[in-house]
């Protein structure tokens, strides 16, 4: 009789509350995913530290030109606090100048954006627009922020409608190539089926192209926003304070390194979060991209 009931027990199912094995694999790899990609990132963060304190330990350059860590950190308490009655960096705190350059980049890109849209959509569509518009949106490509910033302070001042444009011009080639190519590209089985249906030409855009085109067009977006962040300097060259573009400039005229370096870092943290920010973005609107 024990023999049976150990028999009968080794042969009894698994509780219901118990997860198949495959299953709790599963649960146990995507745990440890994320943890172990947070981990890589903090050891490359805590090596770049230990690299970059090792080179001002050894006193390969100036403190004047690389500074150390500890500069760094003493410098964003400075711009982040009152001190001595000036409040911040040049009369504003560091998350200030931040937030007006964002608000430039948010505006720019904007504009940006939806001028991208209307076009690109218009040049996968109709061909003649295509050959007519795209040498123009290439040339706009390949120009560098500089090379026309000045030609816009002359037409719109040294106020913030420059810079505004110039964020603007910038945001606004990625996204038209991006648009264009993924509407031109759409799959000719569905449009063909939709217009066997009795769809025109709008629903046709509306509910086939634009869906199958929208994965390339926000990753066209991101491309856009990313290159507006990094013309903000450049935009910010004249009458650029507040802002974190114009406090880099500044702080480069009078050799203040420290100050520089928390420029970069807050320009680079700030947009990694609005990238990771539009990465969730296209996940949620396009949640079927890379699925078969």
């Amino acid at each position: 009789m024990p023999s049976l009931a150990r028999a009968r027990r080794k042969s009894a199912p698994a509780s219901a509350a118990d997860p198949p094995p495959a299953v709790e694999g599963r649960r146990r790899k995507a745990v440890a995913g994320p943890l172990r990609r947070v981990g890589l990132r903090l050891l490359a963060l805590a090596v770049l530290l230990g690299a970059w304190q090792t080179v001002v330990g050894l006193e390969l350059w100036p403190p004047v030109l690389v500074p150390s860590p500890a500069d760094v950190v003493d410098a964003l308490v400075r711009t982040s606090t009152e001190n001595d009655g000036v409040r911040g960096y040049q009369g504003h705190y560091l998350v200030e100048h931040l937030g007006v350059s964002l608000r430039r980049i948010a505006v720019g890109s904007l504009i940006g954006v939806g001028v991208g849209l209307a076009v690109g959509l218009l040049m996968g569509t109709l061909g003649w627009v295509r050959v007519v518009v795209e040498p123009w949106v290439a040339f706009l490509r390949t120009l560098p922020p500089l090379a026309y910033f000045s030609l816009l302070v002359i037409w719109f001042g040294i106020d913030e409608s420059p810079k505004i444009w110039l964020l603007a011009i910038a945001a606004m080639p990625p996204v038209a190539v991006a648009t264009a190519a993924a509407t031109a590209s759409a799959p000719i089985a569905l449009v063909e089926a939709a217009q066997a249906i009795g769809a025109g030409r709008r629903q046709v855009i509306r509910s086939v192209v634009l869906p199958a085109a929208l994965p390339e067009i926000l990753t066209g977006v991101r491309l856009a926003v990313g290159i507006a962040y990094s013309s903000v300097v450049a935009a910010e060259t004249v009458n650029g304070l507040p802002g974190i573009g114009g406090m880099v400039r500044d702080a480069q005229r009078y050799n203040q390194s420290d100050v520089v370096i928390l420029g970069l870092f807050a320009i680079g943290v700030s947009g990694l979060l609005i990238d990771s920010g539009l990465r969730l973005l296209e996940r949620r609107l396009a949640p079927w991209r890379g699925r078969t």
